[in-house]
């Protein structure tokens, strides 16, 4: 079980070549069965890094990236910032993505991660999600975090294949 060893942080420039490779594994992972099997195939760790330094080297810091790390190992990923829905800001929160390292689902380190996410989404209203559908084990995670489907449902492409999305949500103040 991890537990007080695991230490959640801000992510560093450093972090991301391990954090594609968590994102990666993590998809291939979790997404099994569920978005067409030649496109997680064709996921690449290298390319995604690629894109994540010069994201993140270039960003405005209105996403926040956090990793949780276990005696000098990064386990997961988490990344939040305001909303995103293609329209102007509607002052809500939005955790774009959490991912762990596919041999540390079920210890803790997600829940360890999506708590100090929400945490510092305090002062937002809420804090709304995206999720798979069809990912059973993903939708109970944010369930017994205090999220909730309000039935927006949106589908994305991957692969060719339209895969639906649910939106949770959760009030973050009273």
């Amino acid at each position: 079980m991890d537990g007080p060893l695991t230490r959640i942080r801000p992510m560093a420039l450093a972090d991301c070549e391990r954090v594609s490779e968590i994102r990666v594994r993590g998809w291939q992972h979790a997404y099994r069965g569920l978005i067409p099997e030649t496109y997680l195939a064709g996921l690449d760790v290298a390319a995604d890094a690629e894109r994540r330094r010069a994201r993140f080297a270039g960003g405005t810091g209105s996403v926040g990236n956090l990793v949780a790390e276990r005696a000098g190992e990064i386990l997961g990923w988490a990344a939040y910032g305001p909303y995103r829905d293609g329209g102007p800001a509607n002052g809500d929160a939005e955790l774009y993505a959490i991912y762990l390292d596919p041999r540390h689902v079920g210890g803790g380190i997600g829940r360890a991660l999506l708590t100090e996410a929400v945490a510092r989404c305090a002062p937002y209203p809420r804090m709304c999600l995206w999720v798979l559908k069809g990912n059973t084990r993903a939708r109970r995670f944010y369930e017994r975090a205090g999220f909730r489907p309000d039935g927006a449902e949106e589908p994305f492409e991957a692969g060719g294949v339209p895969v639906p999305e649910l939106r949770y949500v959760k009030e973050l103040r009273g």
